[in-house]
């Protein structure tokens, strides 16, 4: 255990931990399975005693994911926007797309800053937000705004954890990415109640629905 954390220490002390931080929230944008979160917790834990700095840390992240964020949009754009097109009139595919591309011209800024906090729903949706052409300049404003929100709650998760577990750094890291977790839990344990709401709701006022 002191070995691999001797080791853990040696990477992040180095300054080619930027460039990883870098390009883990960057590849964690449009593949989730890549543990960019992880690795800014852990970095920001590490920082309480002094390297790699905190500031740099969150700055990186921050646009490394926005980075990402684009890319997965890019994808989406290039090859969601062609098959989107490609459903039938009346069919319950472009019925479905129509109404992502409706829920997101009312509430894009909204979704895709929450989506942030889902490892896989951020994907999901910069992929979608793409295409249904999401305006650029409205998807570039609400994703900076997402990913240094992002950003800022990943590294003080980080930090206050390594204040919490100054001589014991390891367990510092497994109760940030823990909290972290649970905050994720939390977030889409409230998505999936309020989609529940809202289709009982539509079955209610549905004609010949339950009174």
């Amino acid at each position: 255990m002191d070995a691999a954390l001797d080791l853990l220490r040696q990477l992040i002390t180095s300054p080619w931990v930027y460039l990883l931080i870098f390009g883990l929230t960057a590849v964690d944008a449009f593949f989730p399975a890549v543990p960019g979160e992880a690795a800014v917790i852990t970095a920001a834990v590490l920082s309480t005693g002094g390297s790699p700095n905190l500031a740099a840390v969150i700055a990186v992240a921050a646009v490394g994911a926005c980075v990402g964020d684009h890319i997965s949009y890019a994808i989406g754009r290039g090859g969601g926007a062609n098959r989107l097109a490609g459903f039938p009139d009346g069919s319950r595919r472009r019925a479905s797309s129509e109404w992502a591309r409706r829920a997101l011209n009312r509430r894009g800024g909204l979704i895709l800053t929450t989506s942030r906090y889902l490892p896989g729903g951020r994907t999901a949706v910069t992929l979608t937000m793409g295409a249904v052409r999401y305006p650029r300049r409205s998807f570039l404003l609400y994703d900076v705004i997402a990913t240094v929100t992002w950003a800022v709650y990943c590294g003080l998760l980080g930090y206050f954890g390594g204040l919490a577990f100054a001589r014991h750094p390891v367990k510092g890291v497994l109760a940030g990415i823990g909290l972290s977790v649970l905050v994720t839990l939390g977030i889409e344990a409230v998505r999936w109640l309020r989609h529940r709401a809202h289709r009982r709701a539509a079955a209610r006022n549905w004609p010949g629905g339950p009174t």
